[in-house]
């Protein structure tokens, strides 16, 4: 049964007012001085909202089906994912954040929004109907829109009969986005994060190039060294001791980087690109006034002109200092002053709003990432996004960090994080932006035989392969095996395909160049209770933590 919604709803609501379908003008719904307008363009429906002078807050859209739907149901994560993407039985009170797919008998249908709408969409499926629900909030309270007409999403809606569910998810996904950006070659590497969690120099980040110079020697597309947190003024104190507690800015490096064009040139000299790590919101430089951020957190409100402009000369700076990789981090967290995995219903808490009423969050957000990619262009950066928002950046960043934390300190982590992002948002790449999901965090705290098999996945993937590990630890064989996953990711290859991903939220099966690949992900006792997200996670992490304080 193929429900198609591509049409006028049945139900709308705005705040508490309900429409029923009788009530319904030509796709016209009004209630107080609030409009709702559906039309149908072209291959999708278009949802026009306008309001006076109430602040408008949720509208809401319910579709009821001809008969009873039965199915298996697939959705998206509202930034990044935390291993709990999975193919489930309807679930009629879960959120779908962006998009969802339904997997029938005679085919798979795929529900969602195009990319970078005006509203933070998400959509609930039952047995009798759907509904999508557009948050146009300006933060957690209504927009003023004064009038304005607003294109708060257009709606697609396709089915697809004959081909798998991985198949329809990918064709899906290019119906959502019809001008991603692109690099132009696979781009791979290493990032120093999980091995030194901060604690690095500029020394140690001249080893960390070498070390990735000397691996992919001989390959013709050069491999990029990311330089994570640690490299900016307030990341050590002024006596040289380490701030644990504070990874902002200023963005000006401390002493133990020194000059960071300089830097970039050294690295580039070694046959390697250099990419650094940022996180733009949250800059404590003494000349930025109270006004320029958030009431509920204190980091930077991009919807103030003066802020955004700031973030714009931050960015320009790296690029000027050479660096051609930029990875922006923590955006999502610092203006919803949450994690995704936090977020289960809604991205944002009641009670606070953006200097900028006028807009909705969605808006804001979409010109932040327009900011960032118009300075990053300006020095042919590439834009990969960390904790960012998939379906209102794609189309402004080349890359997405598509999942959180692999940790490389809990082959658990890594196993949930990791492979589960990879598996279940495997179908955006390069139909929205080029994923990443994220390294190989190599340490002793991992056994190498399921490194070894997360590598040969990532390197055969059609994906981002970065590792993290401290230069010239391996094993002589170990860095032999690393080598060759680098050259294999450095060549182009055609997205992997997890074979068992209906069945499944870690799939086992995967087809890797043409080819079936099997990986044993468990260890003999299997998972331990807490490993990923919970208690254990949080011990391993304060003693890696100690331990970096005092290396003896």
């Amino acid at each position: 049964m193929f429900e198609n919604i591509q049409r006028i709803p049945d139900v709308v609501m705005v705040e508490n007012d309900p429409a029923q379908p009788d009530e319904m003008k030509a796709g016209c719904f009004r209630v107080k001085d609030v409009c709702v307008e559906t039309n149908c363009e072209d291959d999708r429906l278009a949802v026009w909202v306008t309001a006076g002078d109430s602040p408008l807050c949720k509208v809401r859209l319910r579709w009821h089906f001809a008969g009873r739907l039965r199915g298996q149901v697939l959705g998206d994560a509202w930034e990044r994912s935390y291993g709990d993407l999975a193919w489930h039985n309807i679930l009629p009170y879960q959120t779908l954040p962006w998009y969802a797919l339904v997997k029938q008998a005679n085919g798979t249908t795929g529900y969602g929004v195009r990319v970078r709408p005006a509203a933070i969409c998400s959509w609930m499926i039952d047995t009798e109907g759907i509904t999508l629900w557009l948050d146009v909030r300006c933060g957690g309270e209504g927009v003023l829109l004064a009038g304005r007409r607003l294109l708060a999403a257009e709606v697609v809606c396709r089915n697809y009969k004959g081909i798998g569910t991985f198949e329809a998810a990918q064709k899906f996904c290019r119906t959502m986005c019809s001008d991603p950006i692109l690099p132009e070659k696979p781009v791979y590497g290493s990032n120093n994060w999980y091995y030194a969690y901060g604690r690095s120099s500029r020394e140690d980040v001249l080893r960390d190039a070498a070390y990735l110079a000397r691996l992919t020697e001989g390959i013709p597309n050069r491999p990029y060294f990311v330089i994570d947190d640690c490299w900016q003024r307030d990341r050590y104190h002024a006596d040289g001791t380490f701030e644990e507690t504070y990874n902002g800015g200023p963005w000006t490096p401390n002493a133990h980087f020194g000059d960071m064009g300089t830097l970039a040139g050294e690295i580039r000299n070694m046959g390697v690109i250099p990419g650094i790590w940022v996180r733009l919101l949250q800059d404590n430089s003494p000349d930025i006034p109270a006004s320029w951020r958030l009431p509920h957190n204190g980091a930077l409100d991009p919807s103030v002109p003066e802020a955004l402009e700031h973030v714009k000369g931050i960015v320009s700076q790296i690029g000027a200092w050479g660096f051609r990789l930029l990875k922006h981090d923590f955006t999502t967290f610092d203006l919803m002053n949450r994690w995704g995995s936090e977020m289960p219903y809604e991205m944002a808490d009641e009670g606070w709003h953006f200097a900028d009423r006028s807009r909705t969050s969605a808006e804001i957000i979409v010109a932040l990432y327009e900011a960032i990619l118009e300075s990053a262009s300006q020095h042919d950066m590439l834009v990969l996004g960390c904790n960012t928002v998939g379906h209102l950046g794609a189309g402004l960043m080349h890359m997405h960090r598509t999942g959180d934390d692999t940790s490389g300190l809990m082959w658990e982590r890594t196993l949930r994080i990791g492979v589960n992002t990879l598996a279940f948002r495997l179908p955006q790449h390069r139909a929205f932006f080029d994923i990443d999901a994220d390294c190989i965090g190599i340490s002793d705290l991992i056994p190498w035989q399921y490194n070894r098999q997360w590598g040969r996945l990532l390197a055969g993937s059609g994906t981002s392969l970065f590792y993290s590990v401290k230069p010239d630890t391996l094993p002589h064989d170990q860095e032999e095996e690393l080598a060759g996953m680098l050259r294999r990711n450095a060549a182009a290859a055609e997205p992997a395909v997890p074979l068992d991903w209906e069945n499944t939220a870690l799939p086992q099966d995967w087809l890797l160049d043409g080819n079936v690949a099997t990986f044993n992900w468990y260890e003999p006792w299997g998972l331990r209770v807490g490993c990923a997200t919970g208690p254990i996670w949080e011990k391993v992490w304060k003693e890696v933590s100690r331990s970096l304080r005092d290396p003896n």
